[in-house]
């Protein structure tokens, strides 16, 4: 009945997306210095010149970009990302991972922390005026999850219901703009969100659609409830103001991959062990950049 549910769910939304890739180095987001330091970007030849490249990717994001059970980063992003490290650098070894939070994404980028942010990193106007998108690799929306008990079914249900949101995310910025009459619960990490939930302290959950429906897929007595909200949006790589260099080799290699059609493999590799049947993958997958 679940999957069912998902699926017409997502009859009427764009946008999905999760991971399992395989383990790699990863280092902590402790850095030398501090978050908000102005810094120049590293140019492409000095990142080549070092043999590594880091990227900022969520650790706590299932299926996007999580630390498994046995301690090994893995998700959608990080397939990219190591794909990344070995079409750059030779090697996906070659790809220092730093953990970071929705709302430290912009900071770690200007403070010269990562070379590049693939955090399922939702391309706005506000974000674009502070950092460089490449061209997009997914589709999303946002999604509302809610318990089986209780489920919000409609937007206009939420009104004197405690809404969980993360920081820092498209869904604190909508719900914040367009339903101020809502009451926000905000947590700064996702896996805090979650057990915010499970626990009773908020009505319901909002987030990407793509994680709010892997989520609800994974978790029993939980449904994602309003499958679509808002625009359909793009996720895309993101670089520091300027670096051009960097950025333009990031959109050659997102248009290169679309003949292999890589963001495809890396769906059934990641995401299709989550969603299984429930959703259509042309829902969710950019190639080459180009959203159809």
């Amino acid at each position: 009945m679940k999957k069912r549910l998902l699926s017409i769910i997502l009859g009427i939304t764009v946008g999905l997306g999760a991971l399992t890739g395989c383990a790699s180095s990863s280092s902590s987001s402790s850095a030398s210095s501090p978050v908000g330091a102005q810094a120049k970007a590293r140019t492409l030849e000095e990142i080549k010149s070092d043999g590594k490249i880091k990227i900022g990717v969520f650790s706590d994001k299932n299926p996007f970009g999580y630390v498994d059970s046995d301690g090994n980063i893995q998700g959608y992003d990080v397939y990219f990302a190591k794909r990344i490290g070995k079409d750059l650098l030779g090697s996906e070894e070659a790809v220092e991972f730093v953990y970071v939070e929705a709302a430290s994404r912009v900071e770690y980028l200007q403070s010269g922390k990562v070379d590049v942010i693939l955090a399922n990193f939702t391309v706005t106007e506000e974000r674009s005026e502070k950092v460089d998108f490449a061209l997009p690799y997914m589709k999303v929306a946002l999604g509302v999850v809610s318990p089986d008990a209780a489920p919000i079914t409609e937007v206009e249900a939420l009104k004197d219901k405690n809404l969980i949101v993360v920081k820092g995310t498209t869904a604190e910025t909508y719900f914040t703009e367009q339903h101020p009459e809502i009451k926000l619960v905000k947590y700064d990490e996702y896996q805090e969100a979650y057990d915010a939930l499970l626990d009773g302290r908020g009505d319901a959950f909002a987030t990407d659609n793509t994680e709010a429906l892997a989520w609800s897929n994974q978790n029993e007595g939980f449904s994602t409830t309003i499958g679509s909200i808002g625009n359909i949006d793009s996720i895309a790589p993101a670089v520091q103001k300027g670096n051009t260099e960097l950025l333009n080799w990031i959109n050659d290699e997102i248009k290169a991959l679309a003949d292999e059609s890589f963001f495809h493999a890396a769906y059934e590799a990641t995401l299709l062990p989550v969603y299984g049947d429930t959703i259509d993958p042309e829902n969710l997958v950019v190639e080459g950049g180009v959203i159809e």
